[in-house]
């Protein structure tokens, strides 16, 4: 393992590739970079180290909440409402921004290129307006890959896998940094203005998710500025807990689905709940939603009407004329078995491309290439299909935003380009709501399956964005397909509106991919206004999710697994009774006595093989003849601050002028605690001893080496911890259990499964 420097840098989990562009260690390790990194989805990586949801009961903490009398909870209660509240407004805040700036810039593109095609279909030339396009949607690109390849390949993709791992206690580099919601935000404006195959809705989830992480810190350290408000919050356990409500309140803001927000964060991204939380994370994605909504109607010009409730509108659907009958039902269920076929097939074809990323795509550079390649051929793409389209529909009557004209007749104009010239929002819109009869189906089948396969290519690009929209478009372009068909075979009777299909087939294809259902229930219901149709939807997605868990993984489990992240699901696998905590824990465990040398503290902490975070503390008696008792559990972090303020035995007997420790000092220090080579030991003092009683926690959990890894899986999990300490029945220390220790178990095709750790 590398200095922690590099180390941070390695450890960035983004759909790049691990061995990150290295700066630091060019100068120490002189190699040469390969050309094949090889990846196999079969390992667990080391690099990525967990969070501590467990607070450390020493006598520190006790005396400070002894201290704090009935009063002083109730304030902390009330700026955690406060903190909620920020967090909502800030989130809309930022909703609001990428989508004015999407609409106008969006807007410009379309009107330069629009006016360029009907300029040169008169006089001919028309591959000038191609390479117009092309070059337009590039160079945006271009943009949006650089920053986010170069400055902070966090920030690609979704962010939700990156958030949902965060959830899970795995401490992702940089995932909640300042620097990464300014890159994520520029990146998403930049990739939907390119006229990539992505939506701007993904990443809000993440950007709510560092707003929050940000807020309630009360600090920021890319900004180096100290707020000094907030500071109780400033532990993995409040910060986590704040997190979760700003992924809500981005749901929220994308979708205008308050509700569904919160239950999105409960069923993709919490992993720890309670019913304080719930109602917390609810307020903040209401607020989320409001700000939003009023924002929005200023900018639109009618201040008093609320009408703008999400990023995201799928307009209303009315129930009088889109109700559905008991024959539909089958239909229904059908529909859903595409969604989760084609849903599988997305993943599986997106798992190979993502598999060959990460081994031959590493360097930045070859990043950026990638990205403006598939920006020119969706552009491409876009233009043949237009160009070879001759499905022309009346321009009286429909809402088209820029209706291109091409080789129609006047007053008409190519109903492939509403789907392709336009922002993705927009189209699933009109897939929705244009009447029956505006689209060809030889128009809808070429486009779905074009933008199939250019949705499955951009997603894991280096760039921002989120695959919900497009999932949606495709979803809805087959949808729309199906109920045209439908009413042919019943010669056009009443009930086969292509709108109420398109729907249907948006939440099969969506659901197929991302196997959510409870939030996306919930979120479809909120985004169209109506409940007539949540029977159906639920029906949809849920034969989409069995039908596709049958294949292949969802998508963001997916990409989590090819990151070789530690991640930890609800349950130990079924199988896994055999083994005992014997055969899991980590031996041999590095103990340290309760006052020990100061040197023997700063050798362990400076052995690079080893790299441990938590030791534990056992009775220090000079007899040999005694057991090493177990009697607490002291961290690496604690252990650091310890030494940078030098807190030795021999100063306190000499009645230095010596103030105790406060857990303000280790507040302080936190999140990023510096490396022990920073810090300076003197040879005298290492001679020094350093008593740990009052700084380890004295009551850590353990286990039996006798218990089950169902059990031991249990008791990890539920308690969100980071170190488990095994003994035996004399209370000596044998063995220590962490994160990598329970996620290396997996169930695999022939069973249990024991994945190899690499360092990767």
């Amino acid at each position: 393992q590398l200095t922690p420097s590099s180390f941070l840098r390695i450890g960035q989990l983004s759909n790049v590739d691990l061995n990150e562009d290295i700066h630091e260690l060019e100068t120490e390790i002189p190699r040469q970079r390969p050309n094949e990194i090889p990846h196999n989805e079969k390992l667990l990586s080391l690099k990525y180290e967990s969070l501590d949801y467990d607070n450390s009961e020493n006598q520190l903490f006790l005396e400070e909440e002894r201290r704090i009398n009935h009063a002083a909870f109730r304030t902390v209660e009330i700026k955690r409402w406060v903190i909620c509240a920020m967090i909502g407004i800030l989130t809309g805040l930022v909703a609001c921004f990428i989508d004015i700036v999407v609409e106008n810039l969006a807007g410009l593109k379309y009107r330069v290129v629009k006016d360029n095609i009907d300029k040169f279909t008169a006089k001919g030339g028309l591959s000038f307006s191609l390479l117009l396009w092309a070059t337009l949607n590039a160079s945006v690109v271009m943009v949006g890959s650089v920053i986010v390849a170069f400055i902070e390949p966090v920030a690609a993709g979704s962010g939700i896998p990156q958030i949902k791992c965060y959830l899970n206690g795995v401490k992702i580099p940089h995932v909640v940094r300042l620097k990464t919601l300014v890159i994520k935000v520029c990146g998403v404006i930049l990739s939907v203005v390119g006229g990539l195959a992505v939506g701007k809705e993904g990443p809000m989830i993440h950007s709510g998710s560092v707003i929050a992480a940000g807020i309630s810190q009360g600090r920021s350290t890319s900004l180096k500025r100290d707020f000094k408000i907030f500071e109780y919050f400033r532990r993995d356990t409040e910060k986590r807990d704040f997190v979760s409500a700003g992924a809500a309140a981005g749901v929220s803001a994308a979708f205008g689905a308050p509700v569904g927000g919160v239950l999105f964060s409960l069923e993709e991204g919490a992993s720890f709940w309670n019913q304080f939380l719930t109602w917390r994370i609810f307020f903040a994605s209401m607020i989320s939603t409001f700000t939003l909504n009023s924002v929005l109607s200023v900018y639109h010009g009618n201040a008093w009407d609320l009408s703008s409730p999400g990023l995201i509108n799928f307009g209303r659907f009315d129930s009088e004329k889109m109700g559905y009958t008991i024959q539909e039902i089958p239909i229904f269920i059908f529909m859903g078995v595409v969604g989760g076929i084609l849903g599988a097939l997305f993943n599986a074809l997106n798992y190979w491309l993502t598999m060959f990323r990460i081994r031959y795509i590493h360097r930045p550079c070859l990043q950026v290439v990638e990205a403006m390649l598939v920006a020119a051929v969706t552009a491409t793409v876009g233009f043949v299909m237009i160009y070879c389209s001759r499905d022309c529909q009346p321009i009286q009557g429909s809402s088209v935003a820029y209706p291109l004209q091409l080789f129609c007749a006047d007053g008409e104009y190519n109903s492939m380009a509403t789907a392709f010239f336009n922002t993705p929002e927009k189209s699933v819109v009109n897939l929705f709501h244009d009447p029956p009869g505006s689209y060809n189906p030889m128009t809808l089948g070429m486009f779905t399956l074009m933008y199939f396969f250019l949705a499955c290519w951009t997603y894991g690009l280096t760039v921002s964005a989120g695959v919900f929209i497009p999932s949606l478009l495709i979803g809805a372009a087959w949808g729309r397909l199906f109920g045209i068909s439908l009413s042919y075979l019943t010669k056009g009777s009443i009930w086969a509106d292509p709108g109420k299909y398109a729907l249907m087939g948006a939440a099969a294809q969506l659901g197929g991919i991302v196997r959510m259902t409870l939030s996306l229930t919930v979120i479809m219901m909120e985004a169209t206004g109506n409940v007539t149709y949540g029977f159906p939807i639920m029906l949809v997605l849920m034969t989409a999710k069995i039908v596709g868990d049958y294949f292949v993984e969802g998508l963001y489990d997916m990409h989590i697994q090819l990151q070789s992240v530690p991640f930890l699901h609800w349950e130990a696998p079924v199988t896994s009774h055999s083994l005992t905590a014997r055969e899991v824990m980590s031996t041999p465990v590095t103990c340290l006595r309760r006052i020990e040398r100061v040197g023997t503290v700063v050798d362990i902490l400076s052995d690079t093989s080893s790299n441990h975070n938590g030791f534990p503390v056992v009775e220090s008696n000079p007899d040999t003849t005694q057991v090493a008792r177990l009697r607490g559990l002291i961290l690496r972090s604690q252990l650091i601050v310890l030494l940078k303020h030098k807190v030795f035995v021999e100063r306190a007997n000499l009645n230095l002028v010596q103030r105790r420790l406060k857990l303000k000092d280790f507040r302080d220090a936190y999140p990023r605690f510096p490396p022990i080579q920073s810090i300076h030991v003197s040879q005298d003092e290492r001679d020094c001893m350093i008593d740990l009683s009052e700084f380890m926690n004295p009551s850590p959990y353990t286990v039996p080496q006798e218990a089950s890894l169902p059990r031991v899986f249990k008791l990890f999990r539920a308690l969100g911890l980071r170190h488990l300490v095994v003994v035996d029945n004399r209370n000596e220390v044998v063995g220590m259990v962490t994160r990598k220790d329970l996620a290396r178990y997996r169930l695999g095709k022939e069973g249990l499964e024991e994945l190899s750790l690499a360092q990767t």
